[in-house]
C-alpha cells in the first residue's frame, strides 16, 4: 500500500449537508473521477439526520494525528471527498485540523466537524468550546461531545452546559462519548433531552444488537471508533466477503458498520488507506454476509 502523503483530488462530494430534508437516513453523492473528471461515476454516501443537521456516516478520525502529518492527512482527506472530521480537545490537534480546513477550497458548511470536551474540563465548558473554535478557525462545530463521563458519572450539570452552548449557536448538535445507557437515561431524566450521538468503540467483536436498539429507542445515533483496531481482519466471515466483492477486509468492516446504521470514523494518515476506506461506500454486503460478521461478536 502507498504511504506517500500526496493527495490528488480524486473524489468530489456534490451536496450540501443541511438541505432541510426530513427523515433519518439520506444519501450524498460522491463522484469518483480518478482525477480526470470526465468518466467519473457516482456512489452513494449515506448520512443520518441529527437535530442540528446531518452527519456523514463515514468520517475521518484524527486521534494520534499530530503536527504537519495531521495537516497533510486532513487536507488530503478533504480533497479525496471526506466531509466528516472528528477531533477533540484532548487530541491536541484542533489547530492542525483548523489549518487543514483553511488550505482547501471547500465551504465550511459542507464539512461536518466534531470536537469533544475533556471530562476534566467540567466547570470550564464555555471556555473550552471557545478555545476549540479559535483553534479550528470556525464560529461553530457541528457536534460537540462530552468525551468521557466526568469522574465516571453522568454529570447532567455538564450536559446542561452543552445545551447552553448549542442554544448559543456554538455547536449545532450535542452528544456524549463512552456513556452507558443508564448514564444517558440520567441526562434525559435531568434535562428532558437525549444526546444526538453516543460515540463508543464499535466493531464486529463489539456487536450488540440490544445496545444498538437501546440507543435507537432513545433517538440516539451510535458512532463507532476503533472499528479496525478492534477487529480480527483475518476472520473467515470477513475475508470471505472481501473475496466475493473484490474488496479489502477493512472495507468489509466499514461496510458492515454502515449496514447497521452505525457512523464510523476510521483513522489513518496515509493516502492509500484514506482512499481504501472511502471506497467502502461502494460496497453493499448481503444480509447473509452481515449476519456472519455479526456472529463474530457472540
Amino acid at each position: 500500500m502507498r504511504d506517500t502523503p500526496v493527495f490528488p483530488a480524486v473524489h468530489r462530494l456534490c451536496y450540501g449537508l443541511r438541505d432541510g430534508t426530513s427523515g433519518r437516513r439520506h444519501a450524498l453523492q460522491v463522484r469518483l473521477d480518478g482525477g480526470g473528471g470526465e468518466d467519473g461515476r457516482m456512489t452513494s454516501s449515506p448520512t443520518l439526520a441529527l437535530p442540528g443537521g446531518t452527519i456523514p456516516m463515514l468520517g475521518l478520525g484524527t486521534w494520534q494525528s499530530t503536527g504537519d502529518e495531521a495537516v497533510r492527512a486532513v487536507s488530503g482527506a478533504l480533497e479525496l471527498g471526506y466531509r466528516h472530521l472528528d477531533t477533540a480537545t484532548g487530541y491536541g490537534n484542533e489547530g492542525q485540523v483548523g489549518r487543514a480546513l483553511s488550505l482547501v477550497d471547500i465551504d465550511r458548511d459542507d464539512v461536518f466537524l466534531t470536537t469533544k470536551l475533556p471530562p476534566e474540563h467540567a466547570g470550564r465548558e464555555r471556555r473550552t468550546i471557545l478555545e476549540s473554535l479559535a483553534a479550528l478557525g470556525t464560529d461553530h462545530v457541528d457536534l460537540w461531545l462530552i468525551h468521557w463521563p466526568p469522574g465516571g458519572k453522568a454529570a447532567p450539570e455538564v450536559w446542561q452546559e452543552l445545551r447552553r452552548a448549542r442554544d448559543e449557536g456554538l455547536t449545532r448538535s450535542i452528544g456524549v462519548s463512552n456513556y452507558s445507557i443508564p448514564q444517558i437515561d440520567q441526562l434525559i431524566e435531568a434535562t428532558g433531552e437525549a444526546p444526538a450521538v453516543n460515540q463508543i468503540p464499535y466493531s464486529p467483536a463489539d456487536h450488540d444488537p440490544e445496545l444498538l436498539d437501546a440507543h435507537r429507542e432513545r433517538g440516539i445515533a451510535v458512532e463507532g471508533y476503533s472499528p479496525l483496531k478492534r477487529t480480527d481482519l483475518a476472520s473467515e466471515a470477513i475475508t470471505k466477503a472481501a473475496a466475493v466483492h473484490d474488496a479489502t477486509p477493512a472495507q468489509v468492516v466499514l461496510a458492515w458498520h454502515l449496514a447497521h446504521d452505525v457512523v464510523v470514523i476510521p483513522k489513518t494518515t496515509h493516502l492509500a488507506r484514506l482512499e481504501e476506506n472511502l471506497a467502502a461506500l461502494d460496497l453493499q454486503l448481503t444480509a447473509e454476509e452481515v449476519a456472519a460478521i455479526d456472529a463474530l461478536g457472540w
